[in-house]
Protein backbone atom coordinates (compact mmCIF):
# COMPACT_ATOMS: atom_id res chain seq x y z
CA UNK A 1 0.00 0.00 0.00
CA UNK A 2 1.56 3.65 -1.22
CA UNK A 3 1.42 6.77 1.26
CA UNK A 4 0.79 10.10 0.63
CA UNK A 5 3.61 12.28 2.86
CA UNK A 6 4.07 15.58 3.15
CA UNK A 7 7.87 16.85 4.12
CA UNK A 8 7.90 20.17 4.60
CA UNK A 9 11.76 21.81 4.71
CA UNK A 10 12.57 18.96 2.32
CA UNK A 11 15.04 20.67 0.26
CA UNK A 12 16.65 21.20 3.76
CA UNK A 13 19.26 19.25 5.27
CA UNK A 14 17.41 17.08 7.70
CA UNK A 15 14.34 17.05 5.42
CA UNK A 16 15.70 16.16 2.70
CA UNK A 17 16.76 13.22 4.07
CA UNK A 18 13.58 12.09 5.84
CA UNK A 19 12.12 12.58 2.20
CA UNK A 20 15.10 9.79 1.07
CA UNK A 21 14.13 7.56 3.51
CA UNK A 22 10.37 7.93 2.76
CA UNK A 23 10.52 6.89 -1.35
CA UNK A 24 12.69 4.00 0.11
CA UNK A 25 9.46 3.47 2.32
CA UNK A 26 7.57 3.72 -0.98
CA UNK A 27 5.72 6.68 0.51
CA UNK A 28 4.40 9.01 -2.28
CA UNK A 29 6.30 12.71 -1.29
CA UNK A 30 5.69 16.06 -1.63
CA UNK A 31 7.86 18.57 -0.88
CA UNK A 32 6.78 21.94 0.52
CA UNK A 33 10.00 23.96 1.14
CA UNK A 34 11.17 27.98 -0.17
CA UNK A 35 14.59 27.43 -0.48
CA UNK A 36 15.68 29.95 2.18
CA UNK A 37 17.74 27.67 4.13
CA UNK A 38 17.93 24.67 1.68
CA UNK A 39 18.88 23.45 -1.84
CA UNK A 40 17.02 22.35 -4.85
CA UNK A 41 20.11 19.71 -5.60
CA UNK A 42 19.22 18.23 -2.20
CA UNK A 43 15.64 17.09 -3.32
CA UNK A 44 15.92 13.82 -4.18
CA UNK A 45 14.65 11.90 -7.45
CA UNK A 46 10.98 10.85 -7.44
CA UNK A 47 9.50 13.56 -4.96
CA UNK A 48 6.88 15.81 -6.06
CA UNK A 49 8.71 19.56 -5.10
CA UNK A 50 6.53 22.85 -4.37
CA UNK A 51 8.06 25.86 -3.52
CA UNK A 52 6.35 27.89 -1.10
CA UNK A 53 6.33 29.40 2.94
CA UNK A 54 4.25 27.12 5.20
CA UNK A 55 3.25 30.83 6.39
CA UNK A 56 1.75 31.01 3.40
CA UNK A 57 -1.53 30.08 4.13
CA UNK A 58 -3.84 29.89 1.06
CA UNK A 59 -0.91 27.77 -0.68
CA UNK A 60 -0.95 24.82 2.50
CA UNK A 61 -4.53 24.71 2.34
CA UNK A 62 -4.68 24.24 -1.72
CA UNK A 63 -1.78 21.78 -1.19
CA UNK A 64 -4.00 19.79 1.28
CA UNK A 65 -6.83 20.10 -1.00
CA UNK A 66 -5.17 19.18 -4.13
CA UNK A 67 -3.35 15.77 -2.55
CA UNK A 68 -4.83 13.07 -0.07
CA UNK A 69 -1.82 13.24 2.25
CA UNK A 70 -1.82 10.61 5.01
CA UNK A 71 1.03 11.73 6.87
CA UNK A 72 2.56 14.82 7.20
CA UNK A 73 6.21 15.19 8.09
CA UNK A 74 6.85 18.67 9.60
CA UNK A 75 10.80 19.73 9.27
CA UNK A 76 10.50 23.36 8.15
CA UNK A 77 11.79 25.38 10.53
CA UNK A 78 14.08 28.65 10.89
CA UNK A 79 16.82 26.74 13.01
CA UNK A 80 18.86 29.41 14.54
CA UNK A 81 18.44 29.24 17.80
CA UNK A 82 21.07 31.78 19.30
CA UNK A 83 19.99 34.50 16.41
CA UNK A 84 16.09 33.75 17.53
CA UNK A 85 16.20 36.73 20.32
CA UNK A 86 17.05 39.13 17.82
CA UNK A 87 14.36 37.93 15.35
CA UNK A 88 11.57 37.37 17.48
CA UNK A 89 9.19 38.21 15.11
CA UNK A 90 10.78 36.40 11.69
CA UNK A 91 11.28 33.62 14.65
CA UNK A 92 7.52 32.97 15.94
CA UNK A 93 5.96 33.93 12.32
CA UNK A 94 8.11 31.10 10.40
CA UNK A 95 8.24 28.52 13.87
CA UNK A 96 4.83 28.80 15.27
CA UNK A 97 2.16 30.27 12.62
CA UNK A 98 3.65 28.57 9.95
CA UNK A 99 3.20 25.32 12.06
CA UNK A 100 -0.05 26.12 13.24
CA UNK A 101 -1.03 26.59 9.34
CA UNK A 102 -0.58 22.96 9.14
CA UNK A 103 -1.66 21.32 12.11
CA UNK A 104 -5.10 23.51 10.76
CA UNK A 105 -4.99 21.87 7.21
CA UNK A 106 -4.21 18.43 9.16
CA UNK A 107 -7.29 18.52 11.22
CA UNK A 108 -9.62 19.73 8.36
CA UNK A 109 -8.33 17.11 5.84
CA UNK A 110 -8.14 13.74 8.63
CA UNK A 111 -4.67 13.56 8.17
CA UNK A 112 -3.62 9.66 10.06
CA UNK A 113 -0.55 11.77 12.01
CA UNK A 114 1.62 15.03 12.13
CA UNK A 115 5.39 14.09 12.58
CA UNK A 116 7.29 16.93 14.24
CA UNK A 117 10.64 17.88 14.23
CA UNK A 118 11.23 19.68 17.76
CA UNK A 119 14.38 20.34 19.54
CA UNK A 120 16.22 20.03 23.39
CA UNK A 121 16.10 23.39 23.11
CA UNK A 122 12.47 23.12 24.76
CA UNK A 123 14.28 22.25 27.79
CA UNK A 124 16.26 24.90 28.54
CA UNK A 125 18.70 24.23 31.71
CA UNK A 126 17.90 21.33 33.61
CA UNK A 127 19.41 18.48 34.84
CA UNK A 128 21.03 16.28 32.98
CA UNK A 129 20.65 13.96 30.79
CA UNK A 130 17.10 15.43 29.73
CA UNK A 131 15.04 13.60 29.52
CA UNK A 132 10.88 13.42 27.77
CA UNK A 133 9.34 13.35 31.67
CA UNK A 134 11.39 16.69 32.71
CA UNK A 135 8.69 19.96 32.18
CA UNK A 136 10.41 22.35 28.92
CA UNK A 137 11.48 25.42 30.48
CA UNK A 138 12.84 26.76 27.07
CA UNK A 139 15.19 29.66 27.34
CA UNK A 140 14.76 31.42 24.09
CA UNK A 141 12.14 32.14 21.23
CA UNK A 142 13.07 29.56 19.10
CA UNK A 143 12.93 26.70 22.42
CA UNK A 144 9.25 28.47 23.17
CA UNK A 145 8.17 28.13 19.27
CA UNK A 146 9.63 24.63 19.59
CA UNK A 147 7.46 23.81 22.91
CA UNK A 148 4.48 25.84 21.86
CA UNK A 149 3.92 23.90 18.43
CA UNK A 150 4.54 20.75 21.00
CA UNK A 151 1.65 22.18 23.07
CA UNK A 152 -1.23 22.82 20.31
CA UNK A 153 -0.68 19.24 18.76
CA UNK A 154 -1.22 18.06 22.35
CA UNK A 155 -4.30 20.44 22.55
CA UNK A 156 -5.32 19.17 18.77
CA UNK A 157 -5.17 15.50 19.91
CA UNK A 158 -7.78 15.92 22.90
CA UNK A 159 -10.30 18.37 20.71
CA UNK A 160 -9.50 17.31 17.45
CA UNK A 161 -8.19 13.55 17.76
CA UNK A 162 -5.24 14.86 15.84
CA UNK A 163 -2.56 11.73 16.30
CA UNK A 164 0.93 12.92 16.59
CA UNK A 165 4.61 12.07 17.41
CA UNK A 166 6.84 14.43 18.34
CA UNK A 167 11.19 14.09 18.05
CA UNK A 168 13.53 16.09 19.98
CA UNK A 169 16.78 15.97 18.43
CA UNK A 170 20.27 17.69 18.95
CA UNK A 171 23.05 19.04 17.06
CA UNK A 172 22.81 16.53 13.43
CA UNK A 173 25.21 16.82 11.08
CA UNK A 174 26.16 15.14 8.46
CA UNK A 175 26.04 15.37 4.04
CA UNK A 176 23.85 17.95 2.68
CA UNK A 177 24.00 20.33 5.19
CA UNK A 178 24.20 24.23 4.74
CA UNK A 179 27.70 24.77 5.84
CA UNK A 180 27.65 28.24 4.44
CA UNK A 181 24.94 29.11 7.53
CA UNK A 182 27.47 31.17 9.88
CA UNK A 183 24.20 31.31 12.88
CA UNK A 184 23.69 27.81 13.06
CA UNK A 185 25.07 24.03 12.96
CA UNK A 186 28.40 24.64 14.09
CA UNK A 187 30.15 21.53 12.90
CA UNK A 188 29.12 22.93 9.29
CA UNK A 189 30.43 26.64 10.58
CA UNK A 190 33.64 25.26 11.39
CA UNK A 191 34.36 23.09 8.39
CA UNK A 192 33.43 26.01 5.99
CA UNK A 193 35.97 28.01 8.08
CA UNK A 194 38.58 25.50 7.56
CA UNK A 195 37.99 25.41 4.30
CA UNK A 196 38.41 29.28 3.72
CA UNK A 197 41.41 29.02 5.83
CA UNK A 198 40.06 30.67 8.74
CA UNK A 199 40.21 30.25 12.52
CA UNK A 200 37.79 28.26 13.86
CA UNK A 201 35.20 30.60 15.94
CA UNK A 202 34.42 29.45 19.63
CA UNK A 203 31.58 31.80 21.60
CA UNK A 204 33.11 31.99 25.35
CA UNK A 205 35.66 29.53 26.40
CA UNK A 206 34.08 26.61 24.58
CA UNK A 207 33.50 24.41 27.55
CA UNK A 208 30.01 24.26 26.60
CA UNK A 209 28.49 20.73 26.17
CA UNK A 210 27.04 19.01 23.61
CA UNK A 211 26.36 15.41 21.41
CA UNK A 212 26.65 15.65 17.85
CA UNK A 213 24.37 13.36 15.84
CA UNK A 214 25.01 11.99 12.71
CA UNK A 215 22.16 12.18 9.90
CA UNK A 216 21.64 8.20 9.38
CA UNK A 217 20.83 8.13 12.93
CA UNK A 218 18.06 10.34 13.09
CA UNK A 219 16.56 10.43 9.28
CA UNK A 220 15.23 6.60 8.76
CA UNK A 221 13.65 6.88 12.39
CA UNK A 222 12.22 10.11 11.87
CA UNK A 223 10.56 8.33 8.64
CA UNK A 224 9.57 5.20 9.65
CA UNK A 225 7.62 6.31 13.02
CA UNK A 226 4.40 6.38 11.10
CA UNK A 227 4.53 2.77 11.26
CA UNK A 228 4.12 2.95 15.47
CA UNK A 229 0.34 3.71 14.87
CA UNK A 230 0.14 0.39 13.18
CA UNK A 231 1.26 -1.46 16.58
CA UNK A 232 -1.33 -3.08 19.03
CA UNK A 233 1.39 -3.32 21.90
CA UNK A 234 0.74 -1.27 24.85
CA UNK A 235 4.12 0.75 23.86
CA UNK A 236 2.98 2.03 20.73
CA UNK A 237 3.02 5.94 21.40
CA UNK A 238 -0.51 7.47 20.12
CA UNK A 239 -0.34 10.70 22.51
CA UNK A 240 1.07 12.95 25.59
CA UNK A 241 4.73 11.83 26.76
CA UNK A 242 4.90 8.62 25.05
CA UNK A 243 4.28 9.99 21.68
CA UNK A 244 7.55 12.19 22.70
CA UNK A 245 11.23 10.89 21.83
CA UNK A 246 14.70 12.67 22.54
CA UNK A 247 16.78 11.58 19.80
CA UNK A 248 20.48 11.40 18.80
CA UNK A 249 23.95 10.93 20.25
CA UNK A 250 24.73 9.64 23.88
CA UNK A 251 28.46 10.94 23.38
CA UNK A 252 28.44 14.63 24.70
CA UNK A 253 31.86 16.75 23.90
CA UNK A 254 32.95 20.18 24.63
CA UNK A 255 33.09 22.54 21.76
CA UNK A 256 36.74 23.41 22.16
CA UNK A 257 37.25 19.52 21.72
CA UNK A 258 34.93 19.42 18.56
CA UNK A 259 36.75 22.05 17.02
CA UNK A 260 40.08 20.04 17.52
CA UNK A 261 38.47 16.55 16.31
CA UNK A 262 36.86 18.90 12.65
CA UNK A 263 40.63 19.50 12.23
CA UNK A 264 42.06 16.29 13.10
CA UNK A 265 39.38 14.79 10.37
CA UNK A 266 40.20 17.37 7.96
CA UNK A 267 43.73 17.64 8.41
CA UNK A 268 44.29 20.81 9.25
CA UNK A 269 45.38 22.33 12.77
CA UNK A 270 42.36 24.36 14.03
CA UNK A 271 43.21 27.43 15.21
CA UNK A 272 41.02 28.89 17.70
CA UNK A 273 39.16 32.57 18.16
CA UNK A 274 37.19 32.96 21.07
CA UNK A 275 34.61 35.39 20.93
CA UNK A 276 32.41 36.67 23.67
CA UNK A 277 30.26 34.64 25.62
CA UNK A 278 26.86 34.60 23.78
CA UNK A 279 23.27 33.86 25.97
CA UNK A 280 22.55 30.05 25.24
CA UNK A 281 22.12 26.74 27.35
CA UNK A 282 26.01 25.92 28.18
CA UNK A 283 25.10 21.94 29.04
CA UNK A 284 22.67 20.33 26.68
CA UNK A 285 22.68 16.61 25.94
CA UNK A 286 19.58 14.03 25.86
CA UNK A 287 18.66 10.67 27.70
CA UNK A 288 17.88 8.15 24.86
CA UNK A 289 16.17 5.01 26.87
CA UNK A 290 12.64 5.64 25.56
CA UNK A 291 13.87 6.14 22.27
CA UNK A 292 15.64 3.21 22.44
CA UNK A 293 13.03 1.16 23.85
CA UNK A 294 10.27 1.78 21.48
CA UNK A 295 12.57 1.66 18.31
CA UNK A 296 15.10 -0.61 18.92
CA UNK A 297 17.95 0.82 16.90
CA UNK A 298 21.12 -0.04 15.41
CA UNK A 299 24.40 0.82 16.72
CA UNK A 300 25.37 4.73 16.37
CA UNK A 301 27.73 5.94 14.12
CA UNK A 302 30.76 7.44 16.27
CA UNK A 303 31.88 10.99 15.91
CA UNK A 304 35.21 9.96 14.06
CA UNK A 305 33.12 8.10 11.79
CA UNK A 306 30.47 10.52 10.87
CA UNK A 307 32.83 13.07 10.93
CA UNK A 308 34.74 11.56 8.04
CA UNK A 309 31.86 10.85 5.85
CA UNK A 310 30.80 14.54 6.23
CA UNK A 311 34.46 15.86 5.57
CA UNK A 312 33.89 13.73 2.55
CA UNK A 313 30.95 15.19 1.40
CA UNK A 314 32.14 18.98 1.85
CA UNK A 315 35.64 18.89 0.69
CA UNK A 316 33.70 17.70 -2.73
CA UNK A 317 31.81 20.38 -2.93
CA UNK A 318 33.81 22.82 -1.51
CA UNK A 319 33.49 26.13 0.56
CA UNK A 320 30.43 28.20 0.64
CA UNK A 321 29.54 31.93 1.55
CA UNK A 322 28.27 32.36 4.75
CA UNK A 323 25.24 35.04 4.21
CA UNK A 324 24.37 37.95 6.67
CA UNK A 325 20.15 37.75 7.80
CA UNK A 326 19.52 40.63 6.45
CA UNK A 327 16.57 41.54 8.54
CA UNK A 328 17.53 42.10 12.66
CA UNK A 329 14.76 43.02 14.56
CA UNK A 330 16.65 43.99 17.90
CA UNK A 331 20.49 45.29 17.37
CA UNK A 332 20.72 45.64 21.58
CA UNK A 333 23.43 43.25 22.68
CA UNK A 334 23.85 41.36 18.89
CA UNK A 335 26.99 39.55 19.13
CA UNK A 336 29.73 41.41 17.34
CA UNK A 337 30.90 38.59 15.05
CA UNK A 338 26.85 38.79 14.02
CA UNK A 339 26.68 42.40 13.54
Amino acid sequence: MQHTSLVTGGAGFIGSHVARQLLKLNHQVIILDDLSGGFKENIPEGCIFIQGSITDVDLVNAIFEKYNFDYVYHLAAYAAEGLSHFIRRFNYQNNLIGSVNLINASVNHNIKCFIFTSSIAVYGTQDLPLKESQKPQPEDPYGIAKYAVEMDLENAHKMFGLDYIIFRPHNVYGPGQNIGDKYRNVVGIFMNQILKGEPLTIFGDGEQTRAFTYIDDVAPYIAGSFDLLNKTDTSAPLSGREAIFNIGSDSEITVKKLALEIGKAMQKEAQITHLDQREEVVHAYSDHSHFNRVFNPKPSTSLAEGLAKTVAWVKKHGARESSTFKNIEIQKNLPKSWQ
